[in-house]
């Protein structure tokens, strides 16, 4: 079996999110979203095509579901994950300026975790970036030939979830990826697990400017629910989930609205109820922010001008 280049984890062993107030309940916080709200496809620009499309199919194993010379459409089991555009003349990304962290695949179980890492360390070891036990998931990082950050992760049992006060304990503890494809690659997928299952974005990763506007778009005017705090970072979900959006300032603080550059183009979160797409126009109306909607799409910068698209469906 192939072995991944193991990296020094900058975290290791740091918890965070859960409250100190024993008092609360051990739910999570609730959101304005419906519960059935979930992260769709991220667009990527790109100058050149090909050492993406050679990363995520041939090493990440995305199907190609769209092609022509100036986008691929990559997904699993039909549904789109990824859109990667051709741009020229755009600046690259930087890390000093809002944009994208990471995007993150969510598996169904560990043995397809396993299998897909397995293949990005015999084509792509060099893309390896580090990994971490993170409570409420299991996460492996890289960079994609643009330097664009990737997460291949999958959740750890909801139940095993500790709530507090509204917010979920995460953290970061060491994650041995060879320790983890040796004992998984051998399994049977866990019984019960649907055949069907296939990777999805579970969720999205943004540098931002600041905090505190980043918690006043996401959860006061998206509507999305605080799931936990660590410093520099704030996680936001719906439906009790860890977290479907995460903002930080770890390189980016006090960061700008973007320039136009490579790098993330938008992200998409699914409500699957028009109502809940009604009352984000309205919340956003209320909040004076700039906004198009057409047909169950509502299009719509954060403060950084990273774009999110919000659909009825």
């Amino acid at each position: 079996m192939a072995s991944v280049v193991v990296v020094a984890l900058a975290t290791a062993g740091i918890w965070w999110g859960v409250a100190s107030a024993a008092s609360e309940p051990a739910v999570p916080a609730a959101s304005a979203l419906p519960d059935s709200t979930r992260m769709g496809s991220v667009e990527l620009v790109t100058e050149n095509l090909e050492p993406m499309r050679a990363f995520y199919v041939d090493a990440v194993g995305l199907e190609v579901l769209a092609e022509d010379a100036d986008r691929l459409s990559l997904g699993s089991g039909g549904d789109e994950v990824l859109s990667i555009a051709l741009a020229d003349d755009r600046a690259a990304d930087a890390p000093a300026e809002a944009g994208l962290y990471h995007s993150a695949i969510l598996y169904p179980d560990e043995q397809s975790l396993a299998r897909t890492l397995l293949n990005v360390a015999t084509l792509a070891p060099e893309s390896y970036t580090g990994s971490a036990d993170h409570a409420v998931s299991l996460a492996f990082y890289f960079a994609d030939p643009d330097g664009n950050g990737l997460e291949l992760y999958t959740d750890t049992p909801q139940d095993e979830w500790v709530w507090e006060g509204g917010l979920v304990r995460m953290g970061s503890a060491p994650l041995d990826p060879n320790a983890f494809m040796q004992e998984y690659l051998d399994q049977a997928p866990t019984d019960g697990m649907p055949t069907d299952a296939t990777p999805t974005m579970g969720h999205v990763h943004l540098r931002v400017g600041d905090l505190e506007s980043a918690r006043a778009f996401y959860a006061d005017t998206l509507g999305f629910a605080v799931t936990a705090e660590a410093p520099g970072a704030v996680f936001f979900a719906a439906g009790g989930y860890h977290h479907h959006v995460a903002t930080n300032t770890w390189s980016s603080a006090g960061a700008s609205a973007r320039p136009e550059s490579l790098g993330l183009g938008s992200l998409t979160v699914h409500l699957g109820d028009e109502s809940a797409l009604t009352a984000v126009a309205d919340r956003l109306t209320d909040a004076g922010a700039t906004f198009t909607q057409d047909a169950g799409l509502l299009t719509v910068d954060d403060p950084w001008g990273n774009t999110v698209r919000l659909l009825a469906e």
